[in-house]
């Protein structure tokens, strides 16, 4: 089963082009000419459009966790958690 994706704003160009690449449909707030709505416009823009909202703004995720307990539906989201230092790697 393919989940389609709405990204947010904030995501970079380059992930979107990758999940593009693997055959993702994936729909960007830019291509939709969205990026001036607020967050819960573009929650809202998600859901209306049968996809789940992709960010790595952590706002969004508060607003999903208060729509669950207020019991209002939405499609969907992803939040990736973006980190603060850079991973490091040491063989």
């Amino acid at each position: 089963m393919a989940i389609d994706l709405y990204m947010d704003v904030h995501i970079p160009q380059a992930i979107t082009d990758q999940l593009r690449r693997r055959g993702v449909d994936v729909l960007t707030a830019f291509d939709d000419e969205a990026q001036e709505f607020p967050d819960y416009q573009l929650l809202l823009r998600a859901t209306q459009l049968n996809r789940v909202l992709f960010t790595q703004d952590i706002r969004f995720r508060v607003l999903a966790e208060t729509w669950q307990v207020e019991g209002k539906q939405f499609s969907g989201l992803i939040f990736g958690h973006q980190p603060t230092q850079p991973t490091v790697v040491v063989n």
